[in-house]
């Protein structure tokens, strides 16, 4: 692959990436924070804050009866997301470029640590894509984002491992094909599902915040 083009994913290619990621996710939150809601007229009979936050904790940490097939989502969810932040936050190179750009630096996690969570990280999404396919409701339910936020997920993933374990390609070709995949995840994620990445802790807080107000205790 060309040398000219790598060059310019790593600096002009990611900059627009990275520009397009941050104003577009401000806008999708902005926007989602200012709908607001109606004010009610009717006494509160509970805290809308402790409301907020016990739902946030609940639907983040506490485990609930869910069937089978619900506890699997649950449990090939976590995996995949679990991996994907440890590949993110503590693979060496990604640490060094979050060092140049924002001054902020940890240490990284062993290798061998990192290719543990990468692969069960794939593994969990093939899983849940598999699952998408063979359950009937879940088939059903599915659309054309649904697919395309799992793809746009899964190519740095697979791209990240391939490079670090040189599979297939050249370096700067994998090299290449990483760093694009996460530009193309940048750029199209502030406007898909994905912006679930920041939405989903404002949505559980509203959600609790309501039922907070009544006195529901859930």
């Amino acid at each position: 692959m060309d040398p000219e083009l790598l060059l310019w994913v790593r600096g002009t290619g990611l900059q627009i990436a990275a520009a397009v990621f941050v104003l577009g996710m401000s806008y999708r939150m902005l926007h989602l924070l200012m709908l607001g809601r109606k004010r009610s007229l009717a006494a509160p009979r509970g805290s809308e804050w402790s409301g907020g936050l016990r739902t946030m904790w609940k639907r983040t940490f506490v485990s609930t009866k869910l069937s089978a097939r619900g506890n699997f989502t649950v449990v090939a969810g976590l995996v995949f997301h679990i991996g994907f932040l440890m590949t993110f936050f503590f693979l060496s190179q990604h640490i060094d470029l979050i060092r140049a750009v924002l001054g902020l630096g940890w240490p990284a996690l062993p290798r061998g640590v990192i290719d543990i969570a990468a692969v069960l990280s794939i593994g969990a999404m093939i899983a849940l894509l598999a699952h998408r396919f063979i359950d009937p409701v879940k088939r059903m339910l599915s659309d054309f984002q649904d697919y395309l936020t799992w793809t746009l997920s899964f190519l740095p993933l697979l791209t990240g491992f391939m490079l670090l374990r040189e599979i297939g390609f050249e370096y700067i070709t994998l090299l290449t094909l990483h760093i694009a995949s996460v530009e193309l995840l940048l750029v199209i994620a502030p406007f898909t599902k994905l912006a679930h990445m920041f939405s989903t802790f404002i949505a559980r807080w509203y959600n609790g915040a309501v039922n907070g107000f009544k006195g529901i205790n859930i």
